[in-house]
């Protein structure tokens, strides 16, 4: 899915700020950290997804605020979920004064005036159209002005991550099914009924299924790396880790195979001048046989017909291709629909 983006890069450096600042006319005025601008290379991208927009904004640090004047003049009033995973997130609305920890979302209004500040990190923004989310009008205006810094919080910015990394590569099929998968994981956010778990209960999955790759992905050469690590890690616990990964064969089968597709981007990289005995080594094998086994029977090759054919700039396709993912976990299978 193609997403509508504003740079002010093509601007002459003097002009960067103006223009950005007159992009968000007459919704917001933007205030800047000195008077004097030097540069503001900045760009927002937004994906509409049927009424939902979804916005990505990266670029040096702002002040919006949105004055009883902006309310006249652009009398939206959609709510918006803002998510910054490596900065904190600060706003005044609604009588209010809110601060967000990094990787905790933000809710607020537009129907309300507002002063906030935003970091230079990148951060995601949702508005939600209140025509499209009637069922949920209630707990959405009394959750404006405050952080979701609970546990179902923590799991809606996850989504939010995973959701921004999926956006670029969304088919029309899957967007038109994300709207409702959004209003499932805010409404076990808000309110985590039976029904509510039930409702979100693919896309709890998938966000479970992605903390349990981030978490092998950081510890694939440590030892210790199994399912008490993985459970501590990723907050599941055992029942919670051993249902994402059934399809997977299992935690320890799971941690294997993503250690073998390690080793082949290793070995099929003529700058790592590793042996494979050592390969074996940094990813925990038990030894260098017990490892050329384990290759050959998921990639159809041996570690030494890869490091080869990379050495003589030839690739091999591996027979067959290593999938990480269980069988139907994909963004698209979690939307739901």
């Amino acid at each position: 899915m193609d997403a509508l983006t504003f740079s002010t890069r093509s601007f002459a450096t003097r002009d960067q700020a103006r223009v950005w600042a007159e992009w968000f006319q007459p919704t917001f005025d933007m205030h800047f950290e000195t008077e004097e601008q030097a540069g503001f290379a900045a760009e927002y991208s937004v994906w509409n997804v049927g009424d939902i927009s979804i916005g990505l904004a990266t670029g040096p640090g702002t002040r919006p605020s949105r004055t009883a004047d902006h309310l006249r003049r652009s009398p939206i009033d959609h709510w918006v979920l803002s998510y910054c995973r490596d900065r904190p997130t600060t706003i005044s609305t609604n009588g209010k004064d809110v601060s967000a920890d990094a990787g905790v979302p933000l809710l607020w209004s537009l129907g309300y005036a507002m002063d906030g500040r935003n970091s230079s990190a990148p951060r995601l923004q949702v508005y939600l159209p209140r025509d499209s989310f009637k069922d949920m009008t209630t707990m959405l205006d009394m959750a404006v002005g405050s952080a979701l810094d609970t546990q179902r919080g923590q799991l809606l910015a996850d989504y939010l991550m995973l959701l921004k990394r999926n956006l670029p590569h969304l088919s029309a099929e899957d967007a038109a099914r994300l709207p409702a998968a959004i209003q499932a994981m805010l409404g076990v956010c808000l309110a985590p009924t039976p029904d509510a778990m039930a409702a979100a209960s693919r896309q709890i999955q998938l966000t479970f299924m992605e903390r349990v790759r981030e978490v092998v992905r950081r510890n694939l050469r440590s030892p210790s790396l199994g399912p008490d690590r993985l459970c501590r890690e990723a907050g599941l616990s055992r029942s919670q880790l051993y249902r994402v990964l059934e399809h997977a064969g299992g935690v320890t089968n799971y941690i294997k195979r993503c250690r073998l597709a390690e080793s082949m981007a290793l070995l099929s990289d003529v700058s790592n001048g590793d042996a494979i005995n050592k390969v074996a080594e940094l990813l925990c094998f038990s030894d260098a046989s017990t490892f050329s086994r384990a290759f050959r029977q998921e990639f159809g090759v041996s570690p030494g017909d890869v490091r080869s054919a990379a050495l003589s700039g030839m690739a091999i396709e591996p027979a067959p291709a290593s999938k990480l993912l269980p069988k139907g976990y994909s963004f698209s299978s979690f939307l739901g629909g």
